[in-house]
């Protein structure tokens, strides 16, 4: 545990971590709206857009909960590379479909692989941070996951944008498959042995699930990832659309998803004294309102450069949820149970990856392409109103979380 705390000791291993996730990260990124603008190209309409979409998230989200239980009984680091695999494979394979029912069937696959590799990485990031680095090392990663999401879209749509949609996105596909293979490079050494107590055992007991959900903030981290989340895979999947329908170009269509990316890296740099100041709960509240109005105001008829404004402040406030969801679903999971409690939280994210295009698809299709996105802003109220709720909870525990733990007060938990 002295390794851990140790500032500036065995750093190496989150810059190889952050670098990896950011070409995963970055694949899967170019792929979304490549998919998109393919099934697009073979026909598709915004329900088949929303159900292709869904299918990328089904698969995981039945196999998240036994992965984190086999993750919290032995080591991470194995998942990595089978996710790059999945990712690599599902995405040329995307490329080379035919139809829109084998499209769905690579998404599927590439979406497991996302899983396995989200898993892995981030249960190294809670197993190897001692609690009072996991806000900023959690921060760190998901910087990984914003850089990937600026390079991702700007390279699809730039590939994307000649008068052939269907090989410009077939050649997307097939690059975003190389890119993520280069995640190899930077895998070596990745997980200590001596990875600290309380992330691991060895007896084979298995915390209940319903132990872990109801473990204090544990179902608010959940809400908070999985409407962030939402938001952001809808922006992916649905921008295109919208911008078919207004006129605007996949070029600049990927300008404008990379503008929310690079928004949420400045959050994630700031995150420490944002922290300071407001605390988790202050913070994730306030955010996830602003973020509700944002999504809201996508559906306004607003010119290419209000988009890029709205995107920008949209991409800070979605910047926050991801690593303080972490900290909170590991700091309030049982002993034992941490990769567990994190594939609750990423069990919950898919539910929303394949709710979320489902619903968005049903409501498009009746109300336009635009309207996903006033129901993004309800969700995200709901979970601005859920955090307030949290908030006043670890307020009242204030007295007995202090005298029970050395971490942070109760009130940013």
């Amino acid at each position: 545990m002295e390794e851990l705390v140790r500032p500036g000791r065995n750093r190496g291993w989150l810059l190889r971590l952050v670098i990896a996730f950011g070409f995963a990260q970055g694949a899967v990124s170019m792929a979304r709206p490549a998919v998109s603008y393919r099934a697009l190209a073979l026909g598709a309409d915004e329900r088949a857009i929303g159900v292709i979409a869904g299918v990328y998230a089904l698969l995981p989200l039945f196999a998240a909960v036994p992965l984190g239980r086999r993750t919290d009984h032995g080591r991470c680091a194995p998942l990595l590379p089978v996710g790059v695999v999945l990712i690599s494979g599902g995405c040329v394979l995307s490329g080379v479909a035919g139809s829109l029912w084998t499209m769905a069937l690579w998404s599927g696959v590439m979406g497991f692989g996302h899983l396995c590799f989200v898993i892995g990485s981030q249960s190294i990031v809670a197993r190897q941070s001692a609690p009072h680095e996991q806000d900023r090392n959690f921060g760190h990663f998901t910087i990984g996951a914003s850089l990937g999401q600026l390079v991702g879209p700007i390279a699809a749509g730039a590939l994307i944008g000649g008068a052939d949609m269907a090989a410009g996105s077939a050649l997307a596909l097939f690059v975003a498959g190389v890119g993520c293979a280069v995640a190899f490079t930077s895998l070596w050494r990745i997980e200590h042995r001596d990875a600290g107590p309380g992330f691991r055992t060895d007896t084979g007991e298995r915390v209940p699930v319903g132990r872990i959900l109801h473990a204090r903030g544990v179902p608010v981290g959940i809400l908070v990832s999985l409407s962030v989340l939402s938001a952001t895979d809808i922006l992916t999947a649905y921008l295109p659309v919208v911008g078919e329908h207004r006129g605007i170009a996949p070029s600049v269509i990927g300008v404008l998803l990379s503008v929310r990316a690079a928004a949420s890296i400045a959050c994630r740099l700031v995150l420490t004294p944002l922290l300071r100041v407001l605390g988790r709960t202050v913070l994730l509240t306030v955010t996830c309102l602003l973020a509700a109005l944002l999504c809201a105001a996508i559906a306004l008829p607003v010119p290419v450069p209000g988009l890029a404004l709205i995107l920008a402040l949209l991409g800070f406030c979605l910047g926050v949820g991801q690593p303080l969801s972490m900290t909170t679903v590991v700091q309030a999971a049982p002993d034992g149970a941490r990769s567990t409690a994190l594939a609750l939280r990423l069990t919950g994210n898919r539910l929303g990856q394949v709710a979320a295009p489902a619903a968005a698809g049903l409501v498009a299709g009746v109300a336009g392409v635009a309207a996903p996105f006033v129901m993004l802003g309800v969700l995200l109220l709901v979970s601005s109103g859920v955090a307030v709720r949290s908030h006043a909870d670890a307020e009242a525990a204030a007295p007995r979380r202090r005298s029970g733990s050395g971490l942070r007060r109760s009130s940013d938990v």
